[in-house]
């Protein structure tokens, strides 16, 4: 009875509201998001009284107007009677070709640099070592006006341009091609070569299935570039085979016709991959020495040779360690390519620059420069972590 009565007297101690975490949890939260839009208030209200007092127009409405000035890399149609629009959209499809080839080619290379780190060749380690070293610890910008430099020096005016098969000529003007001619053959091309890669997405998954249920394999590379290749071939066969070309041709001090690759963009290229591949090179080393010696060894003792060792073993496993930091370098490459303003590439922020001078409407775009490169930011880094989460490991 005594213990019976003792705990039914005990009574629960009430928690005073400031001293429960949860409360307070939700008040420190409530009190942060009021100063936020606080401060954003004030520094919206007064930007939109400052403008209108100095009389500056605000808004969006310019992006109609025509932009007047030209742009020297297009890859849409595209002229000064344009709009401040288009041209910005043609700002961004440059700095979305420098960072796609970019990411690409940086990816090839870094890893091979990465591989080469670990060769027992000790010429071969140290050169991989020295390249690492050299273009890691130089700031990208001076290797992109060293380039420049180079580029624009080491190649002969056009009249003295280097001339191959009389097709192909080198200048300090850009690299001259011939080009097709347009037809609407090549859409349709396009569109056949899209449906060869979904094609060949769902035949490597089909062969995989096979192969756990029957251990057979399936020539899926081969089959892969069977559709790839050979669907647009079927189609441009089927389009009347279009073999119209623009040639380049010298005219006035310039020259005319084909397709050019300007040293702008061959500079910028270039400093991107070279600088960007050093720290991949040092994401693959370090993956793959993150794995235990042990898997190599067993590798070896099956009669596999160094190469498929590296490629069947060692870089499958490593690429679960390789994928997170080697989003981050995807990320520097695309947001690096603003520097091609310094050597007079027309990307996103080199037409934004002339745009702000022409109207004056700095805050507008600034947000556009700001709001672009976050979707593609954030595009690179959902694609990564689908990626990321595909390979992993599951547990059972």
């Amino acid at each position: 009875m005594a213990v019976g009565s003792l705990g039914s007297s005990t009574t629960r101690t009430k928690v005073a509201p400031w001293n429960d975490p949860v409360i307070r949890g939700w008040v420190f939260q409530i009190v942060v998001v009021g100063l936020v839009g606080l401060l954003a208030w004030f520094l919206v209200s007064n930007t939109i009284e400052n403008l209108q007092r100095q009389k500056i127009a605000s808004g969006f409405s310019y992006l109609h107007r025509e932009a007047g000035f030209e742009i020297g890399d297009t890859m849409i149609a595209y002229s000064p009677a344009s709009t401040y629009a288009r041209a910005i959209f043609v700002g961004m499809l440059n700095t979305l070709k420098v960072a796609v080839i970019g990411i690409f080619l940086s990816t090839i290379l870094g890893t091979m640099i990465g591989v080469g780190r670990l060769s027992p060749n000790w010429l071969l380690a140290k050169i991989c070592e020295c390249y690492v070293e050299m273009f890691r610890n130089v700031p990208l910008l001076l290797w992109l006006f060293l380039i420049y430099k180079l580029i624009s020096e080491a190649f002969p005016g056009p009249r003295q341009a280097i001339n191959v098969l009389n097709s192909f000529f080198l200048s300090n003007r850009g690299l001259y091609a011939p080009v097709p001619l347009a037809d609407p053959t090549y859409h349709w091309m396009g569109i056949a070569f899209l449906i060869g890669v979904v094609a060949t997405v769902f035949v490597k998954r089909w062969a995989k299935k096979r192969q756990d249920a029957t251990g057979q394999p399936f020539p899926t590379i081969k089959t892969g570039i069977g559709l790839i290749v050979g669907l647009p071939v079927i189609v441009w066969l089927l389009g009347g085979a279009p073999h119209h070309m623009s040639w380049p041709h010298l005219k006035g001090f310039n020259f005319d016709g084909g397709i050019v690759i300007q040293p702008e963009f061959t500079a910028l290229l270039i400093g991107l991959v070279l600088y960007t591949s050093a720290f991949v090179a040092e994401i693959v080393r370090s993956g793959i020495l993150a794995l235990h010696k042990g898997q190599s060894e067993a590798a070896s003792a099956l009669g596999l040779s160094r190469g498929q060792v590296m490629r069947l073993v060692l870089l499958p496993q490593a690429m679960r360690l390789i994928i997170p930091p080697m989003t981050s370098q995807y990320l520097n490459i695309t947001k690096n390519s603003s520097l091609a303003i310094a050597i007079g590439y027309p990307d996103l922020v080199a037409a934004v620059n002339v745009t702000i001078n022409q109207t004056g409407q700095a805050i507008e775009n600034i947000l556009i420069i700001m709001a672009a490169y976050l979707s593609v930011s954030l595009s690179i880094s959902a694609f990564m972590n689908w990626y990321n989460k595909r390979i992993a490991l599951r547990e059972r």
